[in-house]
């Protein structure tokens, strides 16, 4: 039994912008956010992604995502789930989520 507090999350609405660009700034995070742009809703797993990072790294890099609107995550178990909240963030910041996704 995980013994872990549920996952905080921020909706887009109440991000401010320079939040939404600091999040949106770091290589790993938009490395983690191309790969969940390429997966089913809900499939993904924290340790599913291809990131060098430590564990506490890439829980930080969450984090940051979750407090930023773009993802939002579910605990199944002890397995902890991901979904990129496209849409919400999309009506909150046209355009922006498209451009970091891009791979130019």
């Amino acid at each position: 039994m995980s013994h872990r507090a549920a996952p905080e999350h921020t909706h887009p609405d109440e991000v401010p912008l320079l939040t939404a660009l600091s999040a949106l700034a770091d290589p790993v995070r938009i490395r983690i956010l191309r790969e969940l742009a390429d997966s089913e809703q809900w499939t993904r797993t924290c340790g599913s992604f291809d990131v060098e990072v430590r564990k506490a790294a890439l829980s930080h890099h969450f984090a940051v995502l979750r407090g930023a609107g773009v993802v939002e995550q579910k605990d199944e178990g002890a397995r902890r789930f991901n979904r990129l909240r496209r849409e919400e963030f999309g009506a909150r910041f046209p355009g922006l989520l498209e451009l970091v996704l891009r791979e130019d």
